[in-house]
């Protein structure tokens, strides 16, 4: 009879090119366990302690400070290695007094420095909607989501929340104490293909008949004037206006 799930094992070769590992040094690597994120956009917290912080030097090492609870992730301890984190999440070691938040960069995921008073709180986009018993529920695109309880589900006035827009999650209790809603003039960064990276804000947004709103194409222009055309799934807004960004991506 053949095997049956898949493999919890993965060569250091077919994994993902931004994983900052050396491919011929040995044959495996700890992947992702299933989880929040795709693996081809997450990182295992042993990829984060050891290959990218440099804080161990191997898996077993990493494992301990882990099982002390000395690494949260969006607020909570995690004591799993393979644990995978990604886009927007955030990474605290507070004996060490280091905080990060994951950001896409021209490489694919990276660890931004982040101070203490911003830990309190995640961006997290809205990448759909839909309605239950009970109210309408966003799904979010780290996997998660949140059912906001309407008196008529189907008739859900009380909901002002729309696919694409941002909200500002307090931690580690999530509840929204915060929305940026999709529009021009946004400061957004690009999370997906050639220009993965860059930041700027929005110019202009199509309006999509024909086709998926998240295939819709988007211009975005960065702070010397250039500008980019990517698609409405690639981008995430960090701030209504670029003097207010919440989030310093470097």
């Amino acid at each position: 009879m053949g095997k049956r799930g898949k493999t919890a094992r993965l060569k250091r070769k077919p994994a993902p090119r931004f994983w900052p590992i050396h491919r011929k040094e040995e044959p495996w690597v700890v992947k992702p366990s299933s989880g929040p994120h795709s693996l081809e956009n997450c990182l295992s917290l042993t990829l984060v302690l050891r290959d990218i912080l440099a804080i161990t030097e191997t898996r077993k090492e990493a494992q301990t400070i882990l099982h002390q609870g000395k690494v949260l992730v969006n607020g909570k301890a995690i004591q799993n290695d393979d644990y995978p984190v990604g886009l927007m999440d955030i990474i605290s070691m507070p004996n060490a007094d280091k905080y990060y938040r994951i950001l896409p960069s021209n490489k694919g995921l990276s660890l931004s420095p982040i101070s203490k008073d911003e830990i309190s709180y995640k961006l997290v986009r809205i990448d759909d909607k839909a309605t239950v018993r009970g109210g309408v529920q966003l799904n979010l695109h780290d996997g998660s989501n949140i059912l906001i309880k309407t008196s008529d589900p189907k008739n859900p006035q009380e909901v002002i929340y729309n696919t694409f827009d941002i909200l500002k999650l307090s931690l580690p209790d999530k509840k929204i104490v915060g929305v940026m809603q999709l529009k021009e003039g946004n400061f957004v960064i690009i999370t997906g293909g050639k220009n993965i990276g860059t930041k700027g804000k929005i110019v202009e947004i199509e309006k999509t008949e024909a086709k998926k709103r998240k295939n819709g194409l988007v211009v975005v222009e960065d702070e010397k004037g250039d500008r980019y055309q990517t698609i409405l799934d690639f981008v995430f807004t960090l701030s209504e206006t670029q003097q207010t960004t919440p989030v310093e991506a470097t």
